[in-house]
Formats: structure tokens, C-alpha cells, sequence
């Protein structure tokens, strides 16, 4: 089979378990390419491919005069423009890194809800993830985080009307849950997942996911790869 214009696209808003799930998809036989390594904040890694998010993703919003953490300002759907041979530049970068046609791959990020109308455009045929989790975990976590920083600033609190750092997180949290609703709205090939399931140690809804993708469910790294003392949810 030819997987050039079938990617699995993997999002959801930061710190939701993005790179948990597609760590997981990772195992299960899609090619990532070069990604980031384990950090202070994903001790297991971040699972997106760095050449993708730092030359083809920032650089989208950068040039819309957006955040290019995806944390404030963030792009109206109506104003995203979609890049000359932004298609190409992707299984460009894929190919380099070691990619063939005939490998199923995945690329995530959580900016890509932000921008789902270019990565939709460019490749109609691909299959999407979208990461849940509960709102008031992301935005604790988000909180704790040290790179999630755009709502400790007064001035982008009033932005949004917001009283303080955890309702700005909330708006934020919101936004993102407009683009979720769009994509499907749209008529997108997308799944749900929630990883906290997968913490609590049920696999059913990932190996259903996996069929879905035509992967092979590969449950012994799966469940080696998942330690619940890195997932932080509210008890």
C-alpha cells in the first residue's frame, strides 16, 4: 500500500496526553521520524517530529502574527492560509528522515487543531486523533508546566476576561474545544481517544483505534511503555 497521502494526524491541546497516544501508535508500526527525546516535561519524550514543528508549523503561525507556542494569540479558522507546496515540504522532511511510501506514518502536534484546514487541504485522506482529557487536568497542568507561560502575564489575562492565571488557562482549554468541534463538523476521518484509560490500565478504546488504523495492536510495548506516575490527574 501506498501511504503518501494517508497520514495519521495526532492532536488534541498540550497536555492532554498527546504524546502519550501517539507514542503508542509509534509502537504499533507508524513512522515518527526525528523526534524530541525525554525532558523535564515528557520524561518519555515528546513524540513530534522536530524538523516538522520548528520549519513547516511555527513558521505558519509566526507569519499569521500568531504564538508560535500555540498559547496566545491563537489563528481565527477563517484566517489560516494555506502555504505554497505545503505538501511537498512535509514528505520532503518525512522522506529525509528515512521515511518510504510504503510505511504508514503519523506526525503530531498540538497545533495542528489550530491549523487543521492546511494539514486537511494538503492530505484529504489522512486519518485524525484527537487527545482528550479533562479540562480542569489540562489546565493544572498546564499551570505546572514550565513552557505553558502565556496566562501568567495580567495583560494577556485581561485579553480574554480573565481573573487570574487558571480562567485564561480555561479560555485556552476552550478554544481548543471550538476546533475539535470544527473538525468534525467538517466531516474529518477523526477518532476521540482519552490516554487516561489506557493509565487505568483499559486498552480496549486504543486497540480499537489501532484497528481503525490498520496498525497492529502491539500490547506488550504498549503497556511497558505507560507508567502511571507520569500522568497527573485530579483524584
Amino acid at each position: 500500500m501506498d501511504y503518501t497521502d494517508k497520514p495519521i494526524l495526532i492532536t488534541g491541546a498540550a497536555r492532554s496526553g498527546t504524546s502519550l497516544v501517539a507514542a503508542c501508535i509509534h509502537l504499533c508500526g507508524a513512522f515518527k521520524g526525528d523526534t524530541q527525546g525525554p525532558g523535564r516535561w515528557n520524561p518519555k519524550g515528546m513524540y513530534e517530529n522536530h524538523e516538522l514543528r520548528e520549519k513547516v508549523v511555527k513558521p505558519i503561525l509566526m507569519n499569521m502574527g500568531m504564538d508560535r507556542r500555540g498559547q496566545f494569540p491563537l489563528p481565527k479558522t477563517e484566517d489560516v492560509i494555506i502555504p505554497q507546496r505545503f505538501k511537498e515540504t512535509v514528505l520532503g522532511v518525512m522522506r529525509k528522515q528515512g521515511w518510504t511510501p510504503d510505511k504508514p506514518w503519523m506526525y503530531k502536534c498540538a497545533k495542528m487543531s489550530l491549523l487543521w484546514p492546511v494539514w486537511q487541504y494538503a492530505f484529504p485522506n489522512s486519518k485524525w486523533i484527537i487527545v482528550r482529557r479533562k479540562t480542569s487536568d489540562i489546565v493544572n497542568s498546564c499551570m505546572r508546566t514550565g513552557f505553558m507561560t502565556a496566562f501568567a502575564s495580567e495583560k494577556i489575562q485581561r485579553a480574554v476576561d480573565a481573573k487570574n492565571e487558571k480562567e485564561g488557562w480555561l479560555w485556552w482549554v476552550h478554544q481548543h474545544e471550538e476546533k475539535f468541534v470544527e473538525i468534525i463538523k467538517a466531516g474529518l476521518n477523526v477518532q476521540m481517544v482519552w490516554p487516561e484509560r489506557m493509565v487505568n490500565a483499559d486498552y480496549e478504546q486504543m486497540m480499537y483505534t489501532m484497528e481503525w488504523l490498520g496498525l497492529t495492536w502491539n500490547g506488550p510495548a504498549v503497556m511497558d511503555f505507560i507508567e502511571p506516575k507520569f500522568w497527573k490527574s485530579r483524584k
